[in-house]
């Protein structure tokens, strides 16, 4: 009998964990607004509320990985766990440059507190300001791109949107043998060139190569009011983070505060075709959240409710080509 191959597939990490799922005021149970993406084992912290430095701990996220910081806009639910936090990092002796991406505003109040606080600090904070009112990139690895998307609040405010950047094509194995290929060889089909083979043969490209995994991408949007036209931005994300602070009865008190309701957020991740909604930033005002839920899922059935220290991965698309049958892995878990 012939022995059937095993194939292996490593897939990067990309997944968020969530630190906190309130709106402005704390419960025992929810801290403010902040989230941990993790890519490829670098971690991007995403707004920092009040205990923020807490909660990293609680969960288990090592601080020392997180060098990249980003603000969506300067409420104090979204920022006041950023001076704990620069304190314990000097306590503890980081090295490492801390990037702060935040509203050019925030620069003044960065600089009072590096005025009265951050004399002796052991390590630089280096402050990469936006403005709020166009998309922008603010940030790029070999692994990932971060870009802002306008949003409507009270205050200048953004979303972030993370993206996976494209892999390259895979070789098939078989190939490198039977055309003798080297290291440059490879590099060169993965990049999509066709080979010419010594006697000057042409292999084209797709003869050679598998298509690679699917780019994987994180959308963060808190606070904001809901407009329709979010819609085309988010087109096709595969986890978004949506504020959802109402309930659709009081959906006039979220116009007045320039916040959204559950049904708004659903809404739109059914425009937008994204692969899954995560809502959170609850008002204090509901004992429970389920009915906030409910009212979204009967609009878009994929749709979470954020728990603190919950861990969402985000979702792998790849091709299993021996029998070419496509797995979709996608789920999250609760600590």
């Amino acid at each position: 009998m012939e022995k059937r191959k095993t194939k292996f597939i490593v897939v990067m990490s990309f997944s968020l964990t969530v630190l906190g799922s309130s709106s402005a005021i704390p419960t025992t149970k929810r801290f403010p607004t902040a989230h941990v993406l993790n890519v490829h084992e670098r971690f991007f912290l995403i707004d920092c509320g009040e205990g923020t430095q807490i909660q990293l701990r609680r969960f288990s996220v090592n601080m020392s990985k997180i060098n990249h910081i980003f603000i969506s806009h300067l409420h104090g639910d979204h920022v006041f766990g950023l001076y704990g936090l620069f304190s314990s990092y000097n306590l503890m002796g980081r090295k490492p440059d801390l990037h702060i991406y935040a509203h050019r505003d925030f620069e003044m109040t960065l600089n009072h507190y590096m005025g009265q606080f951050g004399k002796d600090m052991c390590y630089n904070i280096v402050f990469h300001p936006f403005i709020a009112n166009k998309p922008n990139q603010i940030y790029s690895d070999k692994h990932v791109v971060v870009e802002t998307l306008p949003l409507r609040h009270s205050v200048p405010v953004v979303g972030f949107v993370f993206r996976e950047r494209p892999r390259l094509l895979n070789i098939r194995k078989d190939v490198i043998e039977k055309y003798n290929l080297g290291i440059r060889d490879i590099r060169r089909i993965k990049e999509g060139h066709d080979f010419i083979t010594p006697d000057d043969q042409v292999i084209p490209n797709r003869d050679l190569t598998l298509p690679p995994v699917k780019p994987r991408s994180y959308a963060f949007c808190s606070d904001t009011s809901y407009f329709p036209k979010l819609a085309v931005s988010l087109r096709n994300i595969d986890l978004l983070y949506f504020e959802s602070t109402f309930s659709d009865k009081d959906k006039k008190l979220a116009r007045i505060t320039g916040h959204s309701t559950s049904v708004q957020a659903a809404t739109l991740a059914k425009d937008a075709c994204v692969g899954k909604l995560l809502i959170g930033h609850f008002s204090t005002r509901y004992k429970s959240i389920d009915s906030l839920l409910r009212e979204a899922r009967d609009i878009f059935a994929e749709t979470y409710a954020a728990e603190d220290g919950d861990i969402y991965p985000v979702p792998v698309v790849m091709n299993d080509y021996t029998d070419g049958l496509k797995k979709r892995i996608f789920g999250h878990s609760s600590r």
